[in-house]
């Protein structure tokens, strides 16, 4: 008989980083997945597991595309979201970010589902205020090499709000800072997965720019139970919300943090700053902690301990998923 407390909910981009943790604790509810995916970032072996359970069933789709299914709710995470594989084809990426949201909002409007915008920190550009609060409007170049993911995804929070407004579709539109955890890929050129395989493989720690520069950055396990929270929240909390770690870290300090923690030999050295990489990023959380209850609980150092672990694994082939 079924149980019909369980859901059947859609994630795009469910075999990325964060879609196939996010797989995972839906079945982990009791709910029925339909990952959806065209695997450009992706990876299978993030689902493997999953793809055990009777309950979760794979699309091989590019959300650019419209697609037809049946859910109840749908979480939009389709979108490479890190510079090395945005900037690579930045047009597509821009049709990711719009068209994508376009074809899920449709799909959400035909079948009258909550749906779940992940948008970023990126929206905030190279911020002029600091921390970062909701209702900075954010200083962004639209003509950069960023420009195809950020604008890409201010367009989207853009389109989730008008749909909001014209359709009264129920949406939830999370902005997502710096995350990290197991299951990154190792060459996305994100700051973390970068110094952690430079540190185990003992090349050099490329740092761009003198190192001074701020991030903040919270535990993947963190951030699936704020965006969980913020889907379970009344339906007139749309957000946009900011989910992040408010601790804030210079990339000199979270550097020399991975260095005593793998034992590494490595060198640090120093490389020019690439255009419009901001100088500052970390989150205001007021709002998620007032209206979710939510607010990280991983340090740094655990969690990077964790994801250490995780890569050193995966590096030496040993990784049993």
């Amino acid at each position: 008989m079924k149980d019909y407390r369980r859901k059947r909910i859609l994630v795009t981009g469910g075999a990325g980083f964060l879609g196939s943790h996010l797989c995972q604790e839906l079945l982990n509810e009791g709910h029925e997945v339909i990952c959806v995916d065209n695997f450009y970032t992706g990876a299978r072996d993030n689902i493997l597991f999953q793809m055990e359970n009777p309950h979760f069933e794979v699309i091989r789709h590019d959300i650019t595309v419209p697609l037809y299914a049946e859910a109840d709710e749908i979480y939009n995470l389709a979108c490479p979201a890190s510079p090395i594989h945005y900037q690579f084809d930045p047009v597509q990426t821009t049709k990711t970010s719009v068209h994508g949201a376009i074809n899920m909002l449709g799909l959400a409007k035909r079948l009258k589902a909550k749906i779940f915008q992940a948008s970023t920190s990126e929206v905030y550009g190279d911020p002029a205020t600091h921390p970062q609060r909701e209702d900075y409007w954010g200083n962004v170049n639209p003509v950069g090499i960023r420009s195809c993911y950020d604008e890409g995804k201010r367009c989207a929070e853009t389109l989730f709000f008008d749909y909001d407004r014209q359709y009264k579709l129920s949406i939830k539109v999370a902005r997502i800072f710096n995350t990290y955890g197991p299951q990154m890929h190792p060459n996305d050129g994100r700051v973390i997965s970068n110094f952690i395989v430079q540190a185990l493989t003992n090349e050099p720690i490329t740092i761009f720019g003198d190192g001074s520069q701020t991030r903040s950055f919270c535990f993947v396990e963190d951030l699936i139970k704020g965006i969980l929270l913020f889907m379970k929240s009344p339906n007139d909390f749309t957000g946009p919300v900011n989910l992040g770690n408010p601790q804030e870290f210079t990339i000199l300090e979270l550097a020399k943090l991975v260095l005593h923690l793998t034992g590494s030999h490595s060198k640090l050295v120093l490389k020019p700053l690439p255009s419009d990489d901001p100088t500052q990023r970390c989150p205001d959380i007021s709002l998620a902690k007032n209206k979710l209850g939510w607010e990280p609980k991983v340090p740094l150092e655990e969690g990077l301990r964790k994801t250490i672990m995780y890569f050193d694994l995966l590096l030496s082939g040993k990784l049993n998923r």
